[in-house]
């Protein structure tokens, strides 16, 4: 067995068919990319974890336990991949656990979140762009806009929203909206942010590592305070996109360009 492994923590899901095409396929890309690690996961939500073993009999690590499987297994050199958007409190957990374990290994670090630097933002944009926007805006908007669902949260961290929001629009995508479930902007602030323009579609995808349970309802669900029944309600067209970033190979290269800088 390899004495270095790396170890990918993600939020989690309890939805096998997108944990397939976002957790499994970055992990993979990570696999791919260095063959002679290990490569091992982790969920940060306890509940997913419960949910999962209890359900499904299918265990997986909390960070701690993942961590303390690596050192029983004799790895010396480790290295902790958070799959996480920003570095809210789920990246706080990672990094303050990782820490306590640090004098236990030979070497071990921590790759970034998504967006965390100022270069992070743009990279993220031209993703999304590569992924989205030039799928379905094409040549026009044509009166269509796409609104972008994270999560959302009343860590600090939750500005990373706001940030990126004023970076699109610095950089003219001027019919692209951040919206959260869970914090600012919430959907009353988009859709009065959206409310100057009279679009005629509206193009809802999440912007989450994965789309499970809040793509699901929270996004596109039939319930009347869903993203998707308050733009009908409005009188327009919607198209929900139910794909994780996980599932673009834009943003799995973002989060190997993380890890390699830590690798270096």
């Amino acid at each position: 067995m390899a004495d270095k492994a790396i170890l990918v923590i993600s939020f989690g899901t309890s939805y096998k068919e997108t944990r397939e095409k976002t957790i499994d396929a970055v992990e993979k890309a990570i696999a791919d990319r260095y063959p002679d690690w290990d490569v091992r996961r982790a969920f940060t939500s306890k509940m997913i974890i419960k949910k999962l073993k209890e359900r499904d009999n299918l265990y997986i690590d909390y960070i701690d336990e993942g961590l303390q499987r690596m050192i029983d297994d004799g790895i010396k050199k480790a290295v902790v991949v958070p799959t996480h958007v920003m570095n809210g409190t789920e990246y706080d957990f990672v990094a303050n656990i990782t820490a306590s374990y640090a004098d236990r290994f030979e070497s071990i670090c921590v790759s970034k979140p998504l967006l965390t630097t100022e270069e992070d933002y743009d990279r993220t944009i031209e993703a999304l762009d590569s992924a989205y926007f030039s799928r379905f805006f094409k040549d026009s908007t044509n009166n269509t806009a796409i609104v972008l669902m994270g999560h959302g949260s009343e860590h600090f961290a939750n500005a990373t929203y706001s940030q990126l929001q004023l970076k699109l629009s610095t950089l003219g995508y001027e019919h692209v909206y951040v919206t959260t479930v869970e914090g600012f902007p919430s959907f009353d602030d988009t859709m009065k942010f959206m409310s100057c323009h009279k679009y005629s579609k509206v193009i809802l995808i999440p912007f989450m590592l994965v789309a499970g349970d809040h793509a699901t309802n929270d996004m596109s669900g039939d319930e009347e305070d869903s993203l998707k029944s308050r733009f009908l309600s409005a009188g327009c067209d919607v198209e929900c996109v139910l794909e994780g970033l996980g599932e673009q190979k834009a943003f799995q290269d973002l989060f190997l360009n993380h890890l390699s800088e830590v690798m270096e």
